[in-house]
């Protein structure tokens, strides 16, 4: 559905060698799994006879009741529509190997053994088992099956598009080049991992940032399963964890220290992974050699999901944790001045001027220019701030605008355009009672005229105060706010342009009275005030009423050019995200919307001023984004109205 598949990590109580125990639990999971509609499952490494067996690997009677408990599983998942990954030790030409084996609906796909053997600190591997390079078989006969054996195997599941499976065994991931490295360049896009790694301090987060790195290297999902404390404590104590990665994000984690079996599971997005990879020019480059693998294919069906099991953030540019948000706000805003400072220093400007309009967007473009002076370490008197009164501005917002170029301690200027707007109205014989485009976009245009001719005047340049989302639908008088010598907002969209505002004023080091109008120029409706205010003076026109709620702009915008998701993907995930906010009806609407906006404007980007990336999506011709500017919407709209 959708490019989705239910994975999980298996983390069962165990029983220390005692195999009839640990099978039964096996098949228990596999029931249970199958309940929870997961498709792919792996369990711990050597999950049939428990990991910390020691010299008992030597004994015939573990190694013979570990192949019996295989066969076991393997009745119980003939009714079962699973890829499960189990572990037990095989003897094959004469060695003890640690393998993982591969099974589905009875039938043994094959089998990989663990390539790397940690023989350091507590671990003594090489004592029981042989490295998977000393593997002479290609195939072994195992349960009756005739079945492949190696690190070279690929599993496919073949009607079901980009769902190829690679396996590695705990150590694997930890060396310099894992196994999963090449199975990814290969083609998998899922990699699992039965692993047995003991607790320590910091460990923890250590293993999690490796398997987030590998899985965002590898530009897969990535699936591990380690020991429980079922295990021996001889020496070790494992805690039973369980993580589940999609290109480097954490989908979902396991309780670690329980006494009782656990399952995790979350829907990984395949066509997200192809996306990336489809995009990312170095992920197949030549810079090393791939091997060659065998694909083994098996023939398992995509399945309705009941309840997509994953968070989708309604609002894609803004982290959910506040740590992170903090890091993420201070980056942002670094960037910004950064790249503001340098383009002061390049020019040798005497000047940056910014027109003040008491909005969101003006507002953090002046906050921007106001601490690129301070990084500079000059006055920030170099910084013109001009307020533009015009037929729609509002007390408040003229207000705010006046006070916060004072409490920041630019230089202020207001000059009014009416008499400008209404001289040029008479020019070109347009009745000002008439408030169509012409009456909005003559202000605008006006507007960037005096910015620019005082940037001339003052030996400096104009800062553009213009946003993403705005990029996006071409909410922008061509060559009025849309232009500019530098846009420092040009890759923050509105809805993290609200965060970061806010953040400002919380951690800025402003004053009280600094921070006092930054709250209420976060509590303002948006609006460009091109149209006359309301019998009470209060803003009559508000942009999410004639162009549709940022938030849902932002998060169309995300998985439109981020992933190039179909319009039928993103109305539901946007079903997921604002589930109980908006109808369907509703996103239907402003999802057509932002589609009709999206290619209509494009030719507004095309000309677009320099302006600093700040995250991963970007509209600048010269960056990320180079799109035709007459390029048809039929494709997508077609599907829009078939939703």
């Amino acid at each position: 559905m959708h490019g989705f598949i239910r994975v999980g990590s298996a983390l069962p109580k165990c029983k220390l060698a005692d195999c009839y125990y640990n099978k039964d639990k096996v098949r228990r999971i596999l029931q249970q799994a199958s309940e929870k509609q997961i498709q792919i499952l792996v369990f711990p490494e050597l999950s049939i006879t428990t990991y910390t067996c020691g010299d008992l690997f030597f004994q015939s009677s573990l190694l013979s009741a570990a192949k019996d408990g295989l066969a076991s599983i393997l009745v119980a998942s003939q009714g079962i529509d699973i890829f499960a990954v189990v572990g037990l030790p095989l003897v094959i030409d004469n060695q003890i190997f640690n393998c993982a084996v591969a099974i589905y609906r009875g039938s043994i796909l094959g089998v990989v053994p663990k390539t790397c053997l940690p023989n350091y600190g507590e671990f003594y591997e090489k004592r029981w088992f042989a490295p998977a390079e000393q593997l002479l078989s290609k195939e072994i006969l195992l349960c009756g099956q005739k079945v492949p054996v190696g690190t070279d195997l690929i599993f496919n599941a073949e009607q079901i598009p980009d769902c190829k499976i690679g396996i590695e065994i705990c150590e694997d991931l930890w060396s310099p080049i894992p196994p999963s490295s090449y199975q990814s360049l290969a083609g998998a896009t899922i990699l699992l991992n039965l692993s047995a790694s003991n607790e320590l301090a910091a460990k923890y987060d250590y293993r999690k940032q490796l398997i987030s790195q590998q899985s965002s290297r590898c530009i897969a999902a990535y699936v591990y399963s380690s020991s429980g404390v079922g295990e021996s404590t001889q020496d070790m104590v494992f805690s039973g964890h369980g993580l589940i990665y999609e290109n480097g994000s954490l989908l979902k984690e396991s309780k670690r220290f329980l006494k009782e079996t656990q399952i995790i599971y979350a829907d990984v997005d395949l066509e997200l992974i192809r996306n990336d990879r489809m995009k990312n020019s170095t992920f197949m480059g030549s810079h090393c050699q791939i091997p060659t693998f065998r694909e083994i294919s098996f023939s398992m069906k995509p399945q309705n999901i009941d309840e997509l099991e994953r968070t989708i953030n309604p609002q894609p540019f803004i982290p959910e944790n506040n740590e992170f948000l903090n890091k993420r706000c201070q980056d942002i805003f670094n960037i910004q001045v950064v790249g503001l400072a340098r383009r002061i220093e390049h020019t040798a400007a005497k000047s940056v001027v910014v027109g003040i309009s008491g909005g969101l967007d003006s507002t953090l473009a002046l906050l921007v220019s106001v601490k690129a002076c301070d990084y500079l370490g000059i006055s920030r008197s170099h910084v013109i701030g001009i307020t533009m009164p015009g037929f729609g501005t509002t007390d408040r917002t003229y207000q705010n605008a006046l006070s916060l170029m004072e409490s920041l301690g630019v230089q202020m200027r207001e000059i009014s355009i009416q008499k400008a707007a209404l001289q040029h109205f008479e020019d070109i014989g347009h009745d000002v009672s008439i408030h169509d485009v012409t009456y909005e976009n003559t202000q605008a245009r006006e507007r960037t005229q005096i910015l620019m001719d005082i940037a001339n005047k003052e030996n400096g340049f104009v800062v553009g105060t213009g946003d993403l989302s705005e990029l996006a639908l071409g909410w922008a008088t061509y060559n009025g706010d849309h232009m500019s010598m530098y846009g420092v907002n040009a890759g923050v969209p509105k809805t993290l342009i609200r965060v970061l505002v806010r953040w400002i004023a919380q951690n800025g080091s402003l004053s009280k009275k600094a921070n006092d109008i930054l709250f209420d120029v976060l509590d303002t409706p948006v609006s460009p005030e091109l149209l006359p205010p309301d019998e009470k003076g209060n803003i009559n026109q508000k942009t999410e009423e004639i162009v549709g709620p940022y938030e849902l702009h932002d998060f169309f915008l995300y998985y439109v050019v981020r992933f190039g998701f179909s319009p039928a993907k993103i109305l539901f995930l946007a079903e997921q995200a604002f589930n109980g906010e908006y109808e369907r009806s509703v996103l239907l609407k402003w999802l057509k919307n932002f589609y009709h906006r999206f290619f209509m404007q494009q030719f507004k980007r095309s000309c677009l001023p320099d302006g600093p990336k700040v995250g991963t999506i970007s509209l600048s011709p010269r960056g990320d984004w180079r799109m035709p500017s007459d390029a048809l919407n039929h494709v997508w709209m077609e599907e829009v109205e078939k939703l």
